[in-house]
């Protein structure tokens, strides 16, 4: 007898690709005229972009700056522990595609493989090295996740616990790991560290605020609205301002906190307000009728929300979470008016070197191109997550 899974699930036609091209493309006149109008335009603009890339641009801006672009002036001797950092992601990358193949396998195989042709690229040795490693991880983690598709659940858990992780090996303590000031952070490096953080911080917070939101208690739906309105109400640079300048003013004794943190907390709260939104929204998606049969089965309240209620609000709203989380790690730039340098900051301060005056063009696709590759990379994976769980038809 087959299975619930299997009855439900929406059969997929296979369309081959020429029959798939005449479908879509070449369906009437009209399709016709825009697809060649397109074509047209688009082999206009690129063939110009590759020439400018391939032949005019100077590149050697880059080339020289690459290590500021990725790590700012972290300290050269103890690159070792972001290098441990990026082997330890690369693993859960690979046992993630092992076990869940449906959502990550085109993004870990892309990153595996540009980490290896990577190395063939002139570096050091031991960033070859590294590089190689790193993107041999990615593979073995993944035959490894096959042979132990029951352990979605402990690799799951270990992707919590490596954000932790990857800030004290960042950060170092006592002697063994000598410390490392935030103020040396910078590039890829801390844009990464304040998107990561901001998202895993702010999501939980968001979840709990929409149903705070909606809670039968006015006081705590009263105090929950008045956050949400409030901060949805100000811009980001407001937010970040306040909590950069005005913070310290609110702290007893004068104590303060690192800037990073106080970033860090600025884009959770922004954030969370937002996710708030998009939860609510999602809750008041389920039909009444889910609440009344939970009560019916005997479910208190908090075990109907947890178990019931809020998988699906959650499974509705990922593609509004995924374009949140999306924002928030392109709003990261907003930091340099903390006078800390991320990607798009190392960018400016590059530009100010007198050998690469008026080389903003190849500094900026090249900061905007790793951007797209990140974005690009959460939203593929939010769309195959969709696509796995049921969420969506495309």
């Amino acid at each position: 007898m087959a299975s619930v899974s299997e009855i439900i699930t929406r059969p997929r036609e296979r369309v081959h690709a020429v029959k798939w091209i005449k479908n879509n493309l070449f369906s009437s006149w009209f399709n016709t005229l825009l697809t060649v109008l397109s074509s047209a335009l688009m082999y206009t603009i690129l063939s110009q972009l590759f020439i400018w890339i391939f032949t005019i641009a100077n590149w050697r801006v880059i080339a020289v700056n690459l290590r500021l672009f990725m790590v700012g002036t972290y300290p050269l001797e103890q690159i070792w522990r972001l290098w441990l950092c990026v082997a330890i992601g690369t693993t859960l990358l690979g046992l993630s595609w092992g076990i869940w193949p449906h959502v990550v396998s085109r993004v870990a195989m892309v990153y595996g493989t540009a980490l290896l042709l990577l190395a063939l690229a002139p570096f050091g040795v031991t960033t070859r090295i590294w590089l190689a490693g790193c993107g041999a991880l990615v593979f073995v983690g993944m035959l490894v996740g096959r042979r132990i598709p029951d352990a979605g659940r402990w690799v799951a858990l270990t992707w919590l616990v490596f954000l932790p992780l990857m800030l004290i090996l960042m950060r170092g303590f006592g002697t063994f790991l000598p410390v490392v000031q935030t103020r040396q952070w910078g590039g890829l490096q801390l844009t990464l560290v304040l998107a990561i953080t901001g998202i895993a911080l702010s999501f939980p917070l968001g979840v709990l605020l929409a149903i705070g939101r909606r809670s039968p208690l006015p006081a705590i739906s009263l105090c929950c609205t008045l956050y949400i309105e409030l901060i949805r109400a100000v811009p980001l640079i407001t937010v970040l301002f306040m909590f950069q300048i005005m913070l310290p003013l609110f702290i007893p004794g004068g104590e303060s906190f690192d800037r990073i943190v106080r970033a860090i907390v600025a884009f959770t709260l922004f954030t969370a307000a937002y996710i708030a939104e998009n939860v609510r929204g999602g809750l008041q998606a389920i039909p009444r009728g889910q609440f009344e049969a939970a009560r019916a089965l005997g479910l208190n309240p908090f075990l109907t929300m947890s178990f019931i209620i809020l998988p699906q609000a959650l499974r509705i709203v990922i593609p509004a979470n995924v374009g949140q989380f999306i924002s928030l790690f392109k709003d990261t730039s907003l930091v340099v008016i903390a006078a800390l340098l991320d990607l798009l900051g190392i960018g400016r301060s590059v530009l100010a070197q007198s050998e690469f005056l008026g080389l903003q063009t190849e500094v900026l696709l090249f900061v905007a191109a790793v951007y797209w590759i990140f974005t690009f990379s959460m939203s593929h994976v939010s769309k195959r997550l969709e696509q796995t769980i049921g969420g969506g038809n495309r």
